[in-house]
């Protein structure tokens, strides 16, 4: 045997078929756990609460931007904005979610987060200057110019 090529004693060996059990089951194990720890792999119930996680944030984040508008479009906006600047940082969304700007037609209940992220936003807004004509704008019509 030791006068044989390694090349031949590859292609002459004949492994048994517990050996072949135990290798390709050992294999299948090998990649399910590289890819569960290193492969991104998930279960279901992980995409699953991944997927409602996303939506929440996207959706707090919506109605954020939306609360910030809708606040600074208001006619009484400098004052309401000086009474949420005196707030405390941490009873700012309370302020809003009092107020109903992060709640929404149809909604009983504001809208989880939308409030903190709105008094972020919030916090260092400044009101655009004013020219010599106020304009006043609600969603879906057309600007009035008053003089």
């Amino acid at each position: 045997m030791a006068d044989t090529k390694i090349s031949e004693r590859f292609t002459a060996y004949r492994p048994s078929k517990k050996l072949w059990f135990w290798s390709t089951l050992g294999c299948m194990i090998a990649v399910i756990v590289v890819g569960f720890t290193w492969g991104g792999w998930v279960t279901s119930g992980t995409a699953a609460d991944r997927a409602n996680t996303a939506a929440q944030a996207a959706t707090a984040e919506l109605a954020a931007n939306i609360c910030a508008h809708r606040f600074l479009a208001a006619p009484d906006a400098a004052a309401q904005l000086a009474a949420l600047q005196k707030e405390s940082s941490y009873s700012r969304s309370d302020f809003l979610e009092k107020g109903g700007w992060v709640t929404f037609a149809g909604a009983k209940e504001p809208i989880d987060a939308a409030g903190s992220l709105c008094a972020k936003q919030l916090a260092d807004a400044k009101l655009p200057a004013a020219t010599g004509a106020t304009a006043a704008a609600t969603p879906g019509t057309a600007a009035t110019v008053t003089e």
